[in-house]
């Protein structure tokens, strides 16, 4: 029977299976490993009592793993080749020069350059401030970049999947969305506006993150009668974050996205930021400004009569008293 190692699970089946009365040859034919094997394990790893517990015997044959490595680890034991390496990274050499220097000078390799990087992390972390490129901190969960572009596309729809209603205007409850940057770049005001009156509603934003656009969003839109709520379009910037799904699922929208730096497809949205500009030009600091203060302006421009609505309101279009002819 060829040689296996015992891990975790292995472990778990042979004391369940000592703890059931089996014998050493009944636990090594059940497990498909040598009686030999079987018997080291148990004398090696039991507790003091004499009981084979799973956890304890991992935990002993790990530790004594660890610590059959110490005797080769190389640097560690050559305090020569340790002042060495040491030297050279002092003098900003990366751990690939020193390793291939030495390899140059004996002609053979001394030592490999990730053993130096491991030695370095684990043993010398002061050292690393003399590395060119050092390890990162965290690691992205996703992979790269690239990765992330696709999977964030996943969970979004393009403008180009929204129904033909929504182009034409012929009924209510389609809105698009955005946000305006004060001088301070962090502070903004969200803005969403209804592509067939004109309605619109707005909230400044002292932190900008997707999480607090998103709850803004979620708040207004589900304040709203179904019939009022249809679909959203928005940009695709970062503080809308990609919870268009989710979005979707809490207040019963369609969600699409229209196309980077193609502003002209959410018009209405673009407009009415226009105009809400005259109440917060560009270059105002929005640290000065309250909620208070956009609140006041929403009301004046959704009560300011249009001229393609007869001059009719965006709040009396909004709330079903549009008069067609």
């Amino acid at each position: 029977m060829p040689h296996q190692q015992f891990n975790r699970d292995t472990r778990v089946e042979l004391a369940i299976l000592l703890k059931t009365g089996r014998s050493q040859r009944q636990c090594a034919d059940t497990l498909g490993i040598s009686r030999t094997n079987v018997c080291l394990e148990i004398n090696r790893n039991h507790d003091p009592d004499g009981v084979y517990r799973a956890a304890h015997a991992h935990r002993r044959a790990l530790a004594r793993r660890q610590s059959a490595k110490q005797d080769r680890r190389r640097i560690e034991n050559d305090r020569t080749l340790r002042r060495h390496i040491v030297r050279k990274l002092k003098l900003f050499w990366s751990p690939e020069q020193i390793a291939g220097r030495l390899k140059r000078m004996v002609g053979h390799t001394v030592i490999c350059h990730e053993t130096i990087y491991a030695f370095v992390y684990a043993k010398r972390p002061e050292l690393a401030r003399y590395l060119r490129h050092q390890k990162s901190k965290y690691r992205k969960k996703r992979g790269s970049w690239a990765r992330i572009e696709r999977n964030r596309a996943m969970k979004i729809r393009h403008i180009g999947e929204r129904p033909l209603a929504v182009a034409v205007r012929e009924r209510l409850g389609d809105w698009e969305g955005d946000t305006i940057v004060g001088r301070e770049k962090k502070q903004r005001i969200l803005t969403y506006v209804e592509r067939r009156s004109g309605f619109a509603a707005a909230n400044k934003l002292d932190v900008v993150t997707a999480e607090i656009v998103e709850q803004k969003t979620e708040e207004w839109f589900q304040a709203l009668p179904h019939a009022k709520r249809q679909t959203l379009t928005r940009d695709n910037g970062s503080e809308f974050g990609d919870y268009d799904r989710t979005l979707e699922e809490r207040t019963g929208m369609g969600v699409y996205r229209a196309t980077p730096y193609c502003s002209w497809e959410r018009g209405t949205n673009e407009n009415w930021n226009g105009l809400l500009r005259q109440f917060f030009p560009k270059g105002m600091p929005f640290a000065t400004v309250t909620e208070d203060d956009v609140q006041r302006a929403v009301r004046l421009l959704n009560n300011r009569p249009r001229k393609r609505h007869g001059y009719q309101t965006p709040r009396e279009v909004f709330r079903g008293c549009y008069d067609s002819s």
